[in-house]
């Protein structure tokens, strides 16, 4: 692991710049304040409940998104979008035993701008949960709720790629949370003119320590994320790509008192990796790496936080397009950039509305030292979560 590290730092050549973002990382760290984790998503996540008195009943449950997110970038990585659209997922839920939640509904979601549905999905998913163990079967709690970090796993995809199919186990304790989950993306059938696709990973973190001071260690010893194309009963010649995400790093909390005006500080740091394991090589990059640092405060009005990435040849096919070292444009899909070198602060709050309604607002300008230039992106969210009681069911004898 340490001649890992090391290589990530030397191969990066992190410039005078980073030592001085590292040295007010740190100086925030060590005064007085609180502390928080990487970038706050609670408010985009939500656990499917299991609870001993919901077995026998029939329950509906709701869940609706609506988003606006405006980038305005010009360079030649990652073009600005808008972002603009709501979705719906209402859903049966049934608890034959105290212990297990089936769940079928349908997903819609809509851009604004045009008359049609964007997607229109059937989603089910059967989840066992015993103690800390979790296990889902179908649509699994995806997206922000694996908590990766940015580089690794798009925020955007909790807009444009909000359902995941496949399996997922979970483990919840005082001290240890791990997610493991696959993602199957795309099915091929025979004679199919295309690949089948599957992603799938795991993250975990470990509390190392934790005090009455509101001191917290977390040590997060894996984040994984593979993405395989391939196939062998379609009809195309496009060669299988097989590609790994690695990240490993610390976080340190610092919860203060929620009456005073600054709730809590943070640090969390990151390096992360990637790499090429296919047959033949498509990418301009078959490996590559990054060092990922934040540091925040939470106050009584709003969460601040800054935001260091240094990149050498990074590639993630899941990941936020900005930390990329290829493009995803249109005009300029060809172009790459193997050093990249971002400085980003994020400034969000969340409000809680009547109804279980929570607003989320973010406002993300970025320094791009190659360019020499600030962009920005700002968003305006809307998340619902709640569930229904309809009857009891009762078991034929």
């Amino acid at each position: 692991m340490l001649k890992f590290l090391s290589k990530v730092v030397i191969d990066t050549q992190i410039k005078p710049v980073f030592w001085r973002a590292a040295g007010l990382f740190f100086s925030l760290l060590l005064t007085s304040f609180p502390a928080a984790a990487q970038l706050d998503n609670h408010a985009f996540q939500y656990s499917l409940p299991i609870k001993p008195e919901y077995e026998g009943q029939l329950r509906v449950a709701v869940q609706g998104f609506l988003f606006t997110k405006d980038n305005e970038y010009f360079n030649k990585i990652d073009e600005g979008r808008t972002y603009y659209g709501t979705q719906l997922a209402p859903r049966l839920v049934y608890f034959p035993s105290a212990n297990i939640r089936l769940e079928a509904g349908i997903f819609l979601y809509k851009d604004y701008g045009t008359s049609r549905l964007r997607q229109v999905r059937p989603v089910f998913t059967a989840k066992y949960q015993k103690g800390p163990h979790s296990f889902l079967f179908g649509n699994i709690e995806g997206h922000l709720q694996h908590d990766y970090i940015e580089p690794l796993f798009d925020f955007e995809r909790v807009m444009t790629n909000r359902l995941e199919e496949g399996m997922q186990y979970k483990l919840q304790t005082d001290r240890v949370k791990l997610d493991a989950w696959v993602d199957w993306q795309r099915q091929q059938y025979r004679f199919s003119n295309f690949q089948e696709q599957v992603a799938g990973g795991l993250t975990s973190e470990v509390t190392a320590y934790q005090d009455s001071a509101g001191w917290r260690l977390g040590v997060v010893p894996l984040q994984f994320l593979a993405m395989h194309r391939g196939g062998q009963i379609d009809t195309i010649a496009t060669p299988l790509q097989t590609l790994f995400n690695f990240a490993t790093g610390l976080r340190v909390r610092r919860k203060l008192s929620a009456t005073g005006f600054v709730h809590a500080v943070h640090f969390d740091g990151y390096v992360t990796r990637y790499t090429d394991y296919s047959f033949t090589e498509v990418l301009p990059y078959n490996k590559g790496n990054g060092l990922y640092l934040n540091a925040g405060v939470n106050t009584r009005l709003s969460n601040i936080m800054l935001s260091y990435w240094s990149g050498n040849g990074f590639v993630s096919p899941q990941g936020g397009r900005l930390y990329q070292s290829i493009s995803s444009t249109v005009n300029n899909a060809d172009f790459t950039q193997r050093r990249r070198e971002l400085l980003i602060l994020r400034m969000f709050s969340d409000f809680h509305l009547p109804g279980n309604v929570l607003l989320t607002t973010r406002f993300e300008p970025f320094y791009d030292f190659n360019r020499r230039q600030i962009e920005f992106s700002f968003g305006t969210y809307l998340n619902f979560n709640q569930e229904f009681f309809l009857t009891m069911l009762r078991r034929a004898d």
